[in-house]
């Protein structure tokens, strides 16, 4: 199953009703935390140290941030494509597609 993550908190379920809820929202949680502000897993999120960066260098450290993130922290999502979409002020924002890894899933129950 492919489906594309934007960056949105107003809604975080504690009790997501299926895996699939639970891993949308993880990997909007990975996008959305900054690396070194989690104090018991500095290393969760994603570092930003690059956004004043001109934007081509933003696009391309971000996408190796995002994905090796999204590998490391949720291993049941694979990274296929993200999008950047911003505009002249230097504002942009980032929609990642995942597939969902079936096999990884908890005793190997599609969805």
């Amino acid at each position: 199953m492919v489906t594309d993550v934007a960056v949105d908190l107003t809604n975080v379920n504690l009790m997501p009703s299926t895996e699939y809820e639970e891993i949308v929202q993880n990997v909007q949680m990975i996008l959305a935390t900054m690396k070194g502000t989690v104090p018991l897993d500095r290393n969760f999120g994603i570092d930003g140290r690059f956004l004043d960066e001109p934007t081509g260098v933003v696009q391309a450290r971000a996408a190796a941030e995002i994905t090796s993130a999204v590998n490391s922290q949720e291993p049941r999502a694979r990274v296929k494509k993200i999008f950047f979409n911003g505009d002249l002020t230097g504002n942009f924002g980032i929609t990642v597609r995942i597939e969902i890894v079936e096999e990884k899933l908890r005793g190997g129950v599609t969805l």
